[in-house]
């Protein structure tokens, strides 16, 4: 066997992590902070990984951090099943598999440079953005305005709350937040995140505008978004809840011809010609 084959990765073999960091942002996602035991995780925006438990299995995750951030990487885990619910019992110092990274349709952050920039974000929806959205702040001179849209089903739902003041004291960037419940702690916009849009400052007709959230929400965002005469071309649909395997072969992910978990997780809706309630 020549040196290349012996030392290239199997993707289907579990490479061993750490955890460095756990805690709860609210009642159902836990933050990680993972570093690989052996060869550091190389990724780009939008990509992400498997995680697995010896004996339990595994589950696709999206990577939330930038890699320009520095060593390791973020994942935000929802707790949803078995897998998952396990995930959430991990603490600093445990161990965990990871495959990956996954998803050859990336946000396309060399394609965008010089462009106007607009992230629609539904409640964890914002967690692959945020991987993004983190790498156009640290390379800001690259793009031109950008604009955060996020939604939350309520006040007690949201998360990565530093974060999200940091962003609305920056003048480099507009950020609008709404919650779909009105609360007593929650003095901003109520309703859902559509009723943002019109708010927007920047020409949407000329801005890349990305989009992450539950199922409901791509059909009415892109139904606000074609009223405003937006291309599909400009529409970028992140369809991380659809991963399964990673690698193509279970089928689960399939949407015509492409395999989300392959094709994707991040797609220009022009390309999917799928009407939004089938995405």
């Amino acid at each position: 066997m020549c040196d290349c084959c012996a030392t290239k990765k199997d993707i289907y073999l579990p490479q061993m992590a750490t955890v460095n960091k756990a805690r709860l942002m609210n009642g159902t996602e836990l933050y990680m902070h993972i570093s690989m035991d052996d060869t550091p995780l190389v990724y780009e925006p939008g990509q992400f990984v498997e995680v697995s438990l010896p004996g339990l299995g595994e589950a696709p995750i999206s990577i939330s951090s930038s890699p320009t951030q520095g060593d390791g990487f973020e994942l935000v885990v929802r707790k949803i099943g078995n897998v998952t619910n396990k995930i959430h019992q991990l603490k600093k110092g445990d161990k965990i598999g990871i495959r990956g990274p996954f998803g050859n349709g990336k946000y396309p952050f060399e394609e965008c440079k010089g462009q106007n920039l607009i992230f629609i974000c539904g409640g964890i929806g914002l967690v692959p953005q945020r991987s993004f959205i983190n790498y156009v702040l640290d390379n800001r001179d690259d793009y031109g305005e950008v604009t955060i849209l996020l939604g939350t089903k309520c006040h007690t739902q949201r998360f990565f709350h530093s974060e999200i003041e940091a962003w609305t004291k920056r003048d480099d960037l507009h950020f609008m937040e709404t919650v779909d419940e009105a609360d007593d702690c929650w003095q901003g916009n109520v309703g859902v995140v559509t009723t943002l849009i019109p708010k927007i400052e920047t020409e949407l007709s000329s801005a890349k505008i990305f989009v992450c959230g539950p199922p409901i929400m791509y059909k009415f965002v892109i139904m606000a978004l074609d009223e405003a005469k937006v291309s599909h071309d400009n529409i970028y649909l992140n369809l991380e809840r659809k991963m399964k395997c990673g690698v193509g072969k279970c089928g689960h992910c399939q949407i015509n011809q492409y395999y989300v978990c392959v094709d994707g997780p991040v797609f220009k809706y022009s390309d999917l010609q799928v009407a939004p309630e089938a995405i």
